[in-house]
């Protein structure tokens, strides 16, 4: 079985910087991880392989500082990578960002992609299902249980639901996008992490590719963002302190009556 999991370098939470300009993330200098919810992804691909055999490749688009999170990927147990880097690339919104990564799994043969539900940097869940479209597959969004069958010929998946769950059956290939709940992400051992510098990693940039510059990164983006600013800051709440607990009690109704909240 041959599975490809596009996985993402993301900014740590507490250190994300936007450009006022673009409305795109600053990485350069900014710590980075592997998006959490792109470690499920890894998990179940490698498990997958642990039990029918094959082989999982990681895929990302990125710059230089992005083959961290594929070497992260390769030392918990993926067997080969692939890097599509080139400032031509910067800029993507989510449709170009798929497009990308199309063009290149395309050349490749899978019977299975495996996403993280969604990067927690844009939290738009878009690109697992816009890459489905553009390579032709069903998708299968929001899995917390996966099964295979003995033939390989087919998935059986739990799906997440604002109601609970269902229970979809699909053909290979397919796509599939990874939830919490999944699985627990292995940690990559000293092993691993000396593996993971020894195993294919392929370097693609635009060129190579073989996409015109107009239908990538920022210039092939039909998005484009209007605005950016911070969430406003939290007003102090009121504290009702150093008196009796009755009077504190009595003062609390008068609030919560005056806001209507009562």
């Amino acid at each position: 079985m041959k599975i490809i999991v596009p996985i993402k370098q993301v900014p740590e939470v507490a250190e994300v910087k936007i450009n006022p300009e673009t409305g795109t993330l600053i990485r350069d200098g900014v710590p980075s991880i592997l998006n959490p919810f792109d470690e499920y992804a890894v998990e179940a691909a490698i498990q997958l392989k642990e039990k029918f055999g094959g082989e999982v490749t990681v895929i990302t688009m990125g710059p230089p500082q992005a083959k961290d999170a594929l070497l992260k990927a390769l030392a918990m147990g993926a067997d080969r990578a692939v890097h599509l880097t080139d400032r031509a690339f910067a800029g993507a919104d989510t449709w170009a960002t798929a497009y990308t990564l199309a063009v290149q799994i395309k050349k490749m043969e899978f019977d299975m992609v495996i996403c993280g539900k969604q990067a927690i940097d844009g939290d738009t869940a878009q690109v697992g299902p816009e890459l489905a479209e553009l390579l032709g597959v069903p998708q299968i969004c929001y899995v917390r249980h996966l099964e295979v069958s003995e033939d390989q010929k087919f998935v059986i998946a739990h799906r997440e639901t604002d109601d609970g769950y269902e229970v979809i059956k699909a053909k290979l290939p397919v796509l599939l996008t990874a939830t919490k709940g999944l699985n627990e992400p292995r940690l990559p051992n000293i092993m691993g992490i000396m593996k993971a510098k020894k195993k294919p990693m392929d370097v693609i940039d635009a060129a190579t590719l073989g996409v015109p510059e107009d239908e990538i990164g920022l210039k092939g983006s039909p998005t484009t963002v209007r605005k950016v600013y911070p969430p406003p800051r939290r007003s102090g709440g009121i504290k009702i302190e150093d008196m009796d607990p009755k009077e504190a009690a009595k003062k609390l109704v008068e609030f919560l009556a005056s806001k209507g909240a009562i």
